[in-house]
Formats: C-alpha cells, sequence, structure tokens
C-alpha cells in the first residue's frame, strides 16, 4: 500500500513545481583554444560532441592519459575515430594540454 502512495506521490511532485516567469541567463565562459597542428581532428571528432571545456578541465595530463582518453570515447562512447585520427588527436592534445610527461 505504501508503494503505491509514494508512487502517486512521486507522480504527482512535478506537477507543484513552480513556473520560472523571468529570463534566465546562462553565464557564457570562454575557454581558450590552442590552435595547431591536428586541431581539425579534434574540431572533426572531439567538439561535435562536447565543449573544449571538457578538455580544458583535465588539465595537464600525460600522453598516455590522453591516448586513453581518446581510446574511452572511441570504445566506451563510439566516437567514430579511425586508427590514424585516434593517433593525431592524442598528439595534438599532448602537444597543447600535455605535461611533458609520456607515462
Amino acid at each position: 500500500m505504501y508503494k503505491y502512495i509514494l508512487a502517486i506521490m512521486l507522480t504527482l511532485l512535478p506537477l507543484s513545481a513552480n513556473e520560472v516567469k523571468e529570463d534566465i541567463q546562462v553565464p557564457y565562459i570562454p575557454y581558450e583554444i590552442k590552435m595547431g597542428e591536428n586541431f581539425d581532428a579534434v574540431q572533426t571528432h572531439c567538439l561535435t560532441c562536447h565543449s573544449f571545456g571538457y578538455i580544458i578541465n583535465q588539465g595537464p595530463q600525460t600522453k598516455e592519459f590522453w591516448a586513453g582518453k581518446v581510446k574511452k570515447m572511441v570504445v566506451a562512447f563510439k566516437a567514430p575515430m579511425t586508427e590514424e585520427d585516434s593517433a593525431l588527436v592524442t598528439e595534438y592534445l599532448f602537444k597543447h594540454y600535455g605535461n611533458g610527461k609520456l607515462k
């Protein structure tokens, strides 16, 4: 019985929400994008799904880290990237957002 009451309450809860009647402005956050060799691969394969902020927020990382991130995008998120494109993206990320260490 309690499950039914809970289910009904959870179903009706959104109906009690107040509508916002004033304009809402989402803040614009400019991200510094470092242009360079292989940026076109990043633009084609990375920026179609997420903002550049995702890349910058990782902080300076190793080449192994960036290669792992690119691999995760291909394997887990099914990014349509060839091995050659993956290598180009990894090189760009490491050159511009790497910490100089391979591992």
